[in-house]
């Protein structure tokens, strides 16, 4: 057993580990071996000044994305006097409401119209209906799903998470390999999250029955990539806030992944097998759609291949031959 405790040591320094120094469960600060106290991350109030200074940089962050945003689309007098993180809100609804649209009409454009029965057989285009039933769906959840953002960043933002700032705090070397692990947390926690969906009968009955309505080629289009009952979607999001939580994470890029989900879910939903090892393609969620019982993963093949759930659809396409 003493050869996994060089691992077992690293891995425990990773979860102790934060931009501002070692994890310390307790306000104030310890003395270094300079002399000069060490920034501590706290879950509570009682922050040392220099780890203010340090959470500013979050606050000053998400408020340029707020003028940016908001100032574009709304006179300021209607934004301005709201509470920053009911700014934060709306600026996560407006943007995602935009991205969710423009993704969708683009996507659908070329691939149903630019590119009609080159990629989908005419008789598997969806129908306007169909689409606008999408659109229903996904906008009345659009609300709740932009809580999900503007509640990490207020996390993030009062140091309760292990979030970092900039890539200079760790150097790049430590960005790409905490951001691995982050997306390693994330693929693990969307598989099991999505399988218990399924699996637990009330779950499934009541929240994600909504999405599995779409079971056939021709009621599947980008537009069903959010069209979801919301607390399913916000449960589905969770593990991008819990690994915060375990793993440092740049601010900025974990922002940026929560709003590429919404390009990520349009593409596993237009039924196009990419052929891409080893990304869970529309190929492969396709299956998921039409079985139930196979390809709950997100990013990838690899929890489904791990724990039993994999179908390749070169394979089932190969069966019906």
């Amino acid at each position: 057993m003493h050869h996994f405790r060089p691992i077992a040591t690293c891995f425990l320094n990773l979860l102790t580990l934060t931009p501002y120094g070692p994890l310390h469960l307790s306000g104030g600060s310890s003395p270094s071996e300079s002399g000069n106290p060490t920034r501590r991350f706290s879950l509570f109030p009682s922050i040392p000044l220099d780890m203010e200074d340090y959470l500013k940089l979050f606050v000053e962050e998400t408020s340029f994305y707020n003028r940016l945003v908001l100032g574009t689309f709304l006179p300021e007098s209607w934004w301005g006097p709201l509470p920053h993180m009911l700014q934060g809100w709306l600026r996560n609804y407006i943007g995602g409401v935009l991205l969710y649209f423009i993704s969708g009409f683009l996507w659908c454009f070329y691939i149903y119209h630019l590119k009609r029965s080159v990629y989908i057989p005419k008789d598997a285009i969806p129908s306007n209906n169909a689409m606008l039933l999408q659109i229903s769906v996904a906008m009345k959840a659009m609300p709740l799903y932009c809580a999900l953002p503007s509640l990490s960043e207020y996390m993030i933002e009062n140091g309760w998470t292990k979030c970092f700032a900039r890539i200079s705090d760790v150097g790049w070397p430590s960005y790409v390999i905490y951001a691995a692990v982050y997306l390693v947390i994330v693929e693990f926690g969307i598989y099991w999250m999505h399988k218990l969906l399924h699996d637990i009968k009330p779950l499934y009955k009541y929240l994600h029955a909504t999405h599995h309505i779409y079971n056939k080629q021709n009621t599947l289009s980008p537009f069903a990539g959010l069209a979801f009952h919301p607390l399913d979607g916000i449960l589905q999001a969770v593990p991008h806030v819990v690994a915060l939580f375990l793993v440092p994470m740049h601010f900025t890029t974990h922002i940026a992944l929560i709003f590429l989900e919404a390009l990520w879910t349009a593409n596993i939903h237009d039924c196009i097998h990419g052929k891409v090892w080893p990304v869970m393609g529309a190929g492969y969620h396709t299956i998921h759609h039409t079985t139930y019982r196979h390809n709950y993963g997100h990013y990838t093949i690899w929890m489904d291949w791990m724990f039993g759930t994999l179908r390749d659809p070169v394979e089932e396409d190969a069966k019906k031959m």
